[in-house]
């Protein structure tokens, strides 16, 4: 693997543009593309909405004559299959001529892995594999997930007290956590596919599941509901089981919100491959459980499953966020 002193810093900032794309990409994974000619960006790009156009579509337009020669930083393994949706990115790269071509991680889907980098080899422009490959899986492990699991990457988020209850015995919630926790669970919704409540929680809370954010409405996500629910809106889809997250089109990232027996169907599942745990600084003692028997029978079994990656203040409230580490 061909490397230069910048590769880690530039393939750092294509990541952060493929975050932009995250949960608006359809079938399509969330890349993002730079193109740095001699120390300056020239291109910038990231998968539209819908999957259309691709990363290295839109870096390559705005770069224009410039990409002859340059470096081109892409999250993902340049596409290499036909598709009538547009144009072959790994075709597109060739005919701009650039120095050099450096791929975080290669594409899951067997129609183009290899394939890509191939063509580009085979066209005598260097490649380079694997920086920031972990980063990159990160970035993209909704389209990984269902490529390779096929169904959605689940997040499961929780807003608790400190003592593991999301409400009080009556079911009242509203509200555990503050306004900066709740802001922060409306970024995770924009930055989901979907969103899933049980037929309990979609009867009782008769929740929006949209985005409350100045700016970020338009991207609310698809509300979907494990369980009857009769009066549920139209617009929603159902499922019976959690299982059935497999048959949701087009869906790279599934946002579970609750209830609890939602929360345990999931996990008792192994269908949860991130936790969000938002933690008040209040004790309700007496109240409802977040999580219901998972069907533990030791203590030992409930080791070493979950790694956590991040924790952050938000104001009074704690976030933690775990992944599944199986």
């Amino acid at each position: 693997m061909l490397t230069s002193p910048g590769d880690a810093h530039y393939m750092a900032a294509a990541l952060a543009l493929s975050e932009r794309g995250r949960g608006r990409t359809g079938a399509n994974p969330n890349v993002g593309c730079l193109i740095v000619k001699n120390g300056i960006i020239v291109g910038r790009g990231w998968t539209q909405p819908g999957g259309r156009p691709h990363a290295e579509e839109m870096a390559l337009a705005q770069a224009g004559t410039a990409a002859k020669g340059a470096e081109i930083y892409v999250t993902m393994e340049p596409c290499a299959h036909e598709s009538s949706r547009g144009p072959t990115c790994s075709n597109s790269i060739i005919e701009a001529k650039p120095k050099r071509v450096i791929v975080a991680t290669l594409d899951a889907d067997e129609r183009t892995r290899r394939r890509g980098i191939d063509r580009l080899g085979d066209a005598g422009i260097p490649v380079s594999v694997g920086i920031r490959e972990p980063e990159a899986r990160r970035a993209m492990a909704g389209f990984l997930c269902r490529v390779e699991n096929g169904r959605p990457f689940v997040t499961l988020k929780l807003a608790m007290s400190l003592d593991g209850c999301i409400a009080m015995a009556d079911g009242s919630s509203q509200w555990i956590t503050g306004d900066r926790a709740r802001a922060h669970a409306h970024l995770e919704r924009a930055r989901s596919d979907a969103i899933l409540v049980g037929a309990g929680t979609a009867r009782i809370d008769r929740p929006g599941l949209d985005v409350r954010l100045d700016g970020l409405a338009d991207r609310s996500p698809q509300p979907v509901v494990l369980g009857t629910d009769k009066d549920r809106p139209d617009h929603w889809l159902h499922l019976d089981e959690p299982a059935a997250i497999a048959g949701l089109a087009d869906i790279n990232w599934l946002l579970v919100e609750g209830g609890a027996k939602t929360a345990t169907s999931f996990l008792t599942a192994g269908l949860v491959d991130r936790l969000l745990l938002y933690r008040a600084p209040i004790i309700i003692g007496g109240g409802l459980p977040s999580i219901a028997d998972i069907g533990l029978e030791k203590l030992s079994e409930a080791h070493d499953h979950w790694r956590r990656t991040e924790q952050r203040d938000l104001r009074q409230d704690m976030l933690e966020i775990y992944d599944c580490a199986a």
